[in-house]
């Protein structure tokens, strides 16, 4: 009930009771309890009229407030990653390096840090509603899609060893390389087998990662990740920066294996032991485990019913070394910045101020040299065209083979 009826029911009690009504029918009227009333009627007596007015719930005194130069490190802090040549730039980087730092100290929480963030007009507020319109890969497009993201965990004596998993978004199925890096060779060699064991998807999501983007040192850069993507014919997509959220079904996965479901149920003391017990999680995970998404199928029977075109030795060996950039599309999907821009390929890019805060879909196609950004406010609009742009790549598009081309006609 608003404020406004609120009153008006508080100065009718107050007139019944004026006129001698009785507590209790007035209570029984209103349907009120008697603490109500006698709230009110002292509130009144102390005040008049104006005893009436909600009292403003906000604390006089704030406990947790950080001081100022707390608020000034985060944004300076914030500035100082951002003019890193990598890294990210969101509030659990900002709250480690503040840990580095100050590694006695109590700290702001990532939620006080965003909320710095935005005061100091760093990162963009907040919609209306509390969060803007998604438009997930997986709802809006019309094909295959996989999911890639990576790992990490530390063995005894500080060795570390990465997961890598890419995850068939409709089966659920799911393909895993184990390594003591993440070089590009090894992301590159992991996708192929995914290729060979799910097929090759008509799109794949993914994060920022230099690996897959290809670094952050210069403008327009393809990287071999890229190149691979546009030689086979899949559609890369590149999620927003620094929101693990927009990947969740894949990070779910990395928490299964990184969580209570596998790694905290052994003792690893080297990555052999790691090697030799991974593979008892991929038979859980493929033919015990029924993500709630597959109505109670597993992962291996929902995979039955796949059928994608595969990366065979023939196709295999048609890869170039190096890759060309081929004819196709890369996507990115980014949130507008408060200024107004976002960021794609090493560059600032103006959408306008009045998206701050809403997604923002970017479609690069290489053989037409153009760059397209579309905006769906919400689900039940149309996707809008708000800008087609000229993109000049530096070096020749090659066209895709037509064994590649084959695949995705016959699928």
């Amino acid at each position: 009930m608003s404020e406004k009826t609120e009153r008006t029911l508080r100065r009718r009690a107050i007139r019944m009771l004026a006129q001698g009504h009785p507590p209790s029918a007035i209570v029984k009227r209103l349907g009120r309890s008697r603490g109500w009333l006698s709230k009110w009627r002292q509130r009144y007596g102390q005040a008049g009229v104006k005893g009436l007015h909600a009292h403003s719930r906000r604390p006089r005194q704030c406990p947790q407030a950080w001081p100022t130069s707390m608020r000034k490190l985060i944004v300076q802090t914030r500035r100082r990653l951002g003019r890193a040549q990598a890294g990210l730039v969101g509030a659990g980087a900002i709250r480690r390096e503040l840990k580095k730092l100050m590694p006695r100290q109590s700290l702001p929480s990532e939620r006080t840090i965003g909320r710095v963030l935005r005061q100091a007009k760093l990162i963009a507020p907040l919609s209306a509603d509390g969060s803007a319109y998604f438009p997930a890969p997986s709802e809006e497009l019309a094909g295959s899609l996989d999911a890639l993201d990576w790992t990490c965990r530390y063995l005894e004596g500080g060795a570390k060893i990465y997961a890598f998993h890419t995850l068939n978004l409709r089966t659920r199925t799911m393909t895993q390389t184990l390594a003591d890096n993440k070089s590009l060779a090894t992301v590159y060699q992991h996708v192929l087998d995914s290729w060979k064991t799910l097929g090759i998807p008509n799109f794949l999501q993914t994060d920022n990662d230099a690996i897959f983007c290809g670094g952050y040192k210069a403008p327009r850069i393809f990287g071999t990740f890229t190149r691979l993507c546009l030689f086979v014919g899949v559609e890369l997509i590149f999620l927003p920066y620094a929101e693990p959220k927009c990947n969740s079904a894949v990070e779910r996965l990395n928490g299964l294996w990184g969580g209570a479901a596998f790694w905290q149920r052994h003792h690893f003391r080297c990555p052999g032991d790691v090697h030799r017990l991974s593979p008892a999680f991929l038979r859980w995970y493929r033919d015990d485990y029924t993500p709630p998404m597959l109505a109670g199928l597993t992962p291996g029977q929902a995979q039955r019913r796949e059928d994608r075109p595969r990366l065979t030795r023939v196709l295999l060996h048609s890869l170039s070394d190096p890759l060309p950039i081929t004819a196709g599309r890369v996507h990115f999907l980014r949130r507008v910045q408060p200024s107004g821009t976002i960021r794609l390929l090493n560059e600032a890019w103006r959408v306008g101020k009045r998206l701050a805060g809403h997604y923002v879909w970017a479609t690069l196609t290489t053989h037409r040299h153009t760059l397209e950004f579309w905006h769906r406010r919400n689900p039940h609009t149309d996707w809008r065209m708000i800008k087609h742009l000229p993109y000049e790549i530096a070096e020749p598009v090659r066209r895709l083979q037509p064994d590649f081309a084959k695949l995705f006609t016959m699928s």
